[in-house]
């Protein structure tokens, strides 16, 4: 097979022009789904008739454009609502907390079902804690009370133990062994920190302490440092005190709707739908707090900004095949038309649909809707031309050809057609037609 070289690459063209797109979670559909959307394909060309297009590497670069872009605006809106099947698209949950000083909350759980989410009460009774480790406090300008040589000691921490060593010289100081430790462990990157502690009357001391928290079962320490089996010279340990425990590493301890429970740290999830922060123990004053959902409206303004500028966006790549596809002007005004249908409703909340379609955002109005009583009234136009632009980039993605210039040349016979599964390669076989 012979292909015109230059000509003739349509096929990478549309490659490396349309293909690269980042894939989101709503990309991935149920075997249910694809079945659905297969039938929906033999549905459309069962009744579809055949026709001619007018130029084909044109049509080509259309159809895959508005594919794209219709399948972007999809996602888009999809991720506003979190549920491709959710009738609130645009009804986002945010978790609150009646006492954010004793605990924070943010949702991370689906929202299709955050209706059947009931709200937590949680008392703290401690929080979690590191471990820290104390050593000796020794005067800096003294000489170091051990002989020059080569020293070693294991800090055993996560089921793993790591052996450090270092020199001590002739003449160093308790300070400078101090700063080279402290550098030592603080930069081998296991999840400990080291640093130097002024102590009274020019003394100084290396403290240890361990960034994770609590004890796992069966642990009573998040660490240990040791040199009884090291492999250089021992006597440091004990000399610098490290492995004294000056404060042990505990678990979180709170009642979740009355009922005791424990955590590693003092951030965890709940029920797949909270993750929780706690940041003080209750007491008579501060008493428990109440962890639930509620509607985020300020979240909803950044949404519907988005929203308004991904639907625009669409226009605007229609605009850029005008000249090529007159056809692309018909979509355009479907499009606006939908727009158009809720107007006034739209200008409430200080969304000001222009008369090629496009959507301003007025963020003054649309902050004082968002804080208006009558909040939830007032955005349900939001959700319901959400919705509709929502079914309408469906069935874009699933027939674009249905908006390409084309020549009519024979209708099928009512009541006698037959599914055409394959007649959907006039899209697909574009990509192929110069390539062989």
């Amino acid at each position: 097979m012979a292909y015109n070289a230059i000509q003739d690459n349509i096929y990478n063209y549309y490659l490396t022009a349309y293909t690269p797109k980042n894939a989101g979670k709503y990309d991935a559909h149920k075997r249910s789904e694809l079945r659905g959307i297969y039938n929906s394909i033999i549905k459309l060309n069962k009744e579809s008739p055949l026709y001619l297009l007018s130029n084909r590497r044109e049509a080509g670069q259309f159809a895959m454009g508005l594919k794209e872009n219709a399948r972007e605006l999809n996602m888009e809106i999809a991720s506003l609502g979190g549920n491709l099947n959710s009738q609130e698209l645009l009804e986002r949950k945010a978790a609150y907390s009646s006492n954010e000083d004793l605990v924070t909350a943010k949702f991370i759980g689906d929202s299709s079902n955050s209706d059947f989410i009931k709200p937590i009460n949680i008392e703290v009774q401690s929080l979690a804690s590191n471990q820290v480790n104390l050593g000796n406090f020794l005067e800096d300008d003294s000489l170091v009370a051990l002989p020059p040589d080569t020293y070693s000691f294991d800090i055993g921490i996560n089921d793993m133990n790591y052996e450090f060593q270092f020199s001590i010289h002739e003449g160093e100081t308790n300070r400078n062994i101090l700063n080279r430790l402290a550098r030592l462990i603080d930069g081998a990157g296991i999840g400990l920190g080291a640093e130097v502690i002024e102590g009274e009357e020019n003394t100084s001391s290396l403290r240890i302490e361990s960034d994770a928290t609590g004890l796992k079962s069966g642990r009573n320490r998040i660490f240990s440092v040791s040199d009884d089996n090291t492999s250089k010279a021992s006597g440091i340990v004990s000399y610098l005190g490290l492995d004294y425990v000056a404060r042990e590493g505990s678990n979180a301890r709170f009642t979740i709707n009355g009922k005791t429970s424990e955590a590693h740290s003092n951030k965890f999830t709940l029920d797949k739908s909270y993750e929780v922060e706690l940041h003080g123990i209750s007491s008579e004053e501060s008493g428990s707090a109440e962890i639930g959902l509620r509607v985020d409206y300020e979240a909803l303004a950044d949404n519907v900004t988005l929203l308004a500028g991904s639907y625009n966006s669409f226009l605007s790549a229609m605009d850029q095949f005008k000249t090529a596809q007159n056809s692309s002007a018909k979509l355009k005004g479907e499009m606006a038309g939908i727009a158009s249908l809720y107007k006034e409703n739209l200008l409430d909340i200080g969304l000001n649909v222009q008369d090629d379609g496009r959507i301003d955002v007025d963020r003054d109005a649309l902050s004082g809707a968002i804080h208006s009583g009558d909040a939830e009234n007032r955005f349900q136009v939001v959700k319901n031309f959400t919705q509709q632009i929502f079914r309408k980039t469906n069935q874009i993605s699933l027939n674009p050809m249905k908006y390409v210039d084309k020549t009519v040349v024979a209708y099928k016979n009512p009541g006698h057609n037959f599914p055409a599964p394959y007649v959907s390669s006039n899209y697909t076989g574009m990509l192929f037609n110069y390539y062989c």
